[in-house]
Parts: C-alpha cells; sequence; structure tokens
C-alpha cells in the first residue's frame, strides 16, 4: 500500500462528530431546490435561515475534528502470521481413499473398482484445491502483513518526531478541507526544533458577509449593509476559531504537545501605506490547556487569552498587523 496509502486508510478510519451547524447546512441545501416553488415570505425566511447558518457554520470552525489517531497502539499491533500449508482437503481424500470398504451394492455389481479409482482422483483434485486455497490465504496475507508493516514504521517515525513523516501526514489526511473550501489556504512548516507551525490565508473580507439578513415582522425579508464594527467582530471570532480549528487538526494527527499557528491576511501595513498579507494573529496552542477547553462554550476570540500570543483589534479598525511567534521560543533543547 506504501506511505501515503496506509494514512489514507488511518483517515478513512478517523470519524468526525459533525456539529449542527453542518446538519443544518444540509437541510437548507435539500430545501434549495424547492425555492422557486415556495411562497414570497417563504423564500424570506429561508433566505434567512441560509444566512444565519453562514454566520454559525463561520463561528463554530474550532468545535469539529477529526478523531485522534493513536500511534502508540498501532505500535503495539501483533504481526500477522504467515498461513499454514495443511492440506486438509488431501488429507480427508486419502483418509477416505485409505477407508474405503465396498458394500453389498459395489460387490454385487462389480464397482470396487471403480470406486476406488474415482477416489484416488479426487486426492489429486483436492490437493490442487487445497493449493488454490493456501495461494489465496498467502496473498492475503501479504497484503495485510504490508499494511501492518508500513503502519508500524509510520507509528516509529511519527513518534521520533520525523520530520518528513510528520509533513506527509498532514498533507495526506486533508483535515483542513473544510476551512480550504471557505477560501483560506494552509501551509505547515516543521521548523528547527522541531516545532510545528500552521501559516493560514484567511481572505475574511471574502468570507464575512457585508450584509445583514433578518425578517421583519410583516415577514418580509430586511437587507442592509452590515456595521463595520460587526463585520470586525465577525471577522476576529472567524481568524480564531480556523485558527484552533486548525490547531486543534494538527494535535489529532500528531503527537506533538504544542503548535504555532498563525493567521495571515489583508491588512493596512503602516509604513508603506499599501495593503498586504501580514499576520494578524500568531498563538502557541499547548495541548493540555486546548483539551481542557469547553469548546462548545467559549467565545473563540477571548479564547486565545489561555494561550502565548499576538493580536491586536479593535471593534472600530479591525485587525493590525503583528509579529508572528518566534517558533525558536518554545523549541525543546536536549
Amino acid at each position: 500500500m506504501g506511505w501515503k496509502g496506509t494514512v489514507r486508510s488511518l483517515q478513512a478510519s478517523a470519524r468526525r462528530a459533525e456539529r449542527n451547524a453542518h446538519r443544518r447546512q444540509r437541510e437548507l441545501e435539500k430545501r434549495e431546490r424547492e425555492f422557486a416553488k415556495m411562497e414570497a415570505l417563504e423564500q424570506a425566511a429561508y433566505e434567512v435561515e441560509v444566512y444565519e447558518n453562514h454566520i454559525d457554520i463561520l463561528l463554530s470552525m474550532h468545535k469539529e475534528c477529526a478523531e485522534p489517531v493513536k500511534w502508540k497502539e498501532i505500535l503495539s499491533k501483533v504481526e500477522p502470521q504467515q498461513p499454514l500449508k495443511i492440506g486438509a482437503l488431501e488429507q480427508a481424500a486419502i483418509h477416505a481413499s485409505a477407508t474405503y470398504r465396498p458394500n453389498f451394492w459395489a460387490k454385487l455389481f462389480k464397482l470396487e473398482n471403480r470406486q476406488r479409482e474415482a477416489l484416488i482422483a479426487k486426492i489429486a483434485a483436492a490437493a490442487t484445491e487445497d493449493e488454490r486455497l493456501f495461494q489465496a490465504q498467502f496473498d492475503e496475507w501479504k497484503v495485510t502483513h504490508s499494511d501492518w508493516a508500513d503502519e508500524l514504521d509510520i507509528a516509529k517515525r511519527i513518534l521520533d518526531g520525523d520530520r518528513q513523516a510528520k509533513l506527509d501526514a498532514i498533507e495526506v489526511f486533508e483535515s483542513f478541507e473544510e476551512i480550504s473550501n471557505l477560501g483560506s489556504s494552509i501551509q505547515v512548516i516543521v521548523h528547527e526544533g522541531g516545532v510545528l507551525e500552521a501559516k493560514l490565508a484567511i481572505h475574511g473580507s471574502h468570507v464575512i458577509p457585508t450584509e445583514i439578513k433578518s425578517l421583519l415582522k410583516s415577514g418580509k425579508l430586511s437587507t442592509k449593509a452590515m456595521p463595520i464594527g460587526r463585520f470586525n467582530e465577525l471577522h476576529q471570532d472567524y481568524v480564531c476559531s480556523c485558527a484552533l480549528r486548525v490547531g486543534r487538526e494538527l494535535f489529532a494527527i500528531l503527537p506533538d504537545d504544542l503548535v504555532i499557528v498563525t493567521a495571515i491576511d489583508n491588512v493596512l501595513n503602516s509604513s508603506t501605506g499599501h495593503m498586504e498579507d501580514q499576520p494578524i494573529l500568531s498563538v502557541a496552542f499547548s495541548r493540555a490547556t486546548v483539551e481542557s477547553l469547553n469548546l462548545e462554550a467559549i467565545d473563540p476570540s477571548d479564547a486565545m487569552k489561555n494561550f502565548v500570543h499576538s493580536m491586536r483589534f479593535k471593534k472600530g479598525s479591525g485587525f493590525a498587523a503583528v509579529s508572528a511567534l518566534d517558533p525558536q521560543r518554545f523549541a525543546v533543547t536536549v
């Protein structure tokens, strides 16, 4: 199967706990096909539901994560044993031939020789079938043993902190697909000293709605421009929710106890006066602290206070550029 194939097999077994926002999104997508048949008030209610669900999706990114890969358990998996060539069918055929005793009718109609010859012929046929069954078992064992050896090798390399093994596992698991679907991209780096950093390109202005949709008392749709303060607050919560999600996914894939996530977006460079892609959040997530959080109840922005981080934000002006955390600050010296 090979390295990446084995990781994909592990990925397939990593169940995901789907959050309510996603289930609601699927329900709304089913109803979208019926949109044209809806009355005007139904269409208005549907549009508001879709809008509110989109906001919910953006602010709950951190609530969903893959099941952790248990690398240490993989190390303890028992080696598949090579099948033995027993020849049970042939042995049974030999026994049947050796213990053959002609009955009354066989003697009467002189069938003994014919029956003995048939039993002897069955021995060869049984041996052929035994060989076919053994070969099938052996071929299956070879695949199973190869997969076991690959998994063992992967687990050892991951637990030994192999840089390339980490990067390959992150790439193949495709844990950041949902975030990328929202317009964000991720680059993962293993720095000197083994510190893992994920650089997250947010593109928040393309994701956060610029309008607010609501229902009037009459049931009609109301659409108005979103106040800049509300837009900036949503942007902040989305960025922090994505960062926390990335940290959780990395902890699920790898045994590391600390990862850095640096979010990058297009903000004003005060020294040049131009809009440029710059870090707006850099946070060092510790596994123990992340696992202690009540993820269903936290405010993503407030949750950053639990970690060493760099972020400058004002409700009126939004994010300002910051310096990314120095990975060497967190490197473990031996």
